[in-house]
């Protein structure tokens, strides 16, 4: 049995890592000092869907305190190809301008990959984060086989939540649907990159991991490992993970309607 899930790892790590070959046109990581940064992570904003809690984040971020380094964990952006809205510019101006007074950190997701700003002020882009062996940090899309190798399904479930919206249904992000319509699915999938993530980290060496991409809000340890996922911003609870030299915390974000 043993043998079997050594493997089952090393597999997983292979396509992992395959992956990231594939993105070698993008700064591979960076590496904060685990013992002094003061940061602050979030993750699938989807800016330019009408589901991003706009307000919410604008608040959280002129609350922030300038020496708080603001991690983006990867799905910032919806669609690339997509032109913003103006008030969905003015968030992205608002990230530019913040750059000139505190560290922001800019982690490729799934949806964002592609996406390249005219003018990134001091945002540095990333494919995953250090703070030495205390955390990785990543979107998790590598960690997710499920997705990928169920296409059809996803192409399909996509097609029917379009129908429902033409139809006057009230719109929800995609993944809110699936957590109601296929919870076990969905439970499939997060548990998957839990898993990965989580071998992931013990591979190499870190005490924590925390991840995005499954809009699933979960602080676990496992095997040794913690793992934090920081849910998203399209869909209630909001949440954010706070980190300083003494703690690391997945506190769910208090906002005004």
């Amino acid at each position: 049995m043993g043998n079997d899930s050594d493997n089952g790892i090393v597999g997983v790590t292979k396509q992992i890592d395959q992956r990231r070959r594939q993105r070698q046109d993008m700064h591979s990581k960076v590496t904060l000092q685990p013992d002094s940064v003061r940061a602050v992570v979030v993750s699938d904003l989807h800016i330019g869907l009408p589901f991003f809690r706009k307000q919410a984040f604008i608040r959280l971020v002129e609350s922030l305190d300038e020496e708080i380094v603001l991690i983006l964990n990867g799905d910032i952006i919806d669609n690339p190809h997509q032109p913003l809205e103006s008030e969905d510019e003015a968030v992205l101006d608002l990230l530019r301008g913040e750059s000139f007074r505190r560290g922001i950190i800019w982690i490729y997701g799934n949806h964002d990959e592609d996406f390249r700003m005219a003018d990134p002020g001091r945002i540095e882009f990333v494919r995953h984060l250090e703070l030495g062996s205390r955390m990785m940090i990543v979107h998790g899309d590598d960690f997710d086989l499920v997705m990928p190798n169920n296409l059809w399904f996803v192409r399909l479930f996509k097609f029917c939540h379009q129908f429902r919206l033409r139809l006057g249904a009230a719109p929800v992000h995609v993944a809110e649907l699936a957590k109601r319509w296929t919870p076990f699915l969905y439970r499939v999938l997060t548990t998957q990159v839990k898993k990965n993530a989580i071998a992931c980290a013990e591979k190499g060496g870190f005490a924590a991991i925390a991840c995005g991409h499954t809009h699933h809000a979960e602080d676990v340890v496992c095997d040794g490992v913690r793992y934090l996922n920081t849910g998203s911003w399209t869909e209630e609870p909001l949440h954010y993970i706070s980190i300083n030299s003494n703690e690391i915390r997945l506190i769910a974000h208090q906002h005004a309607p």
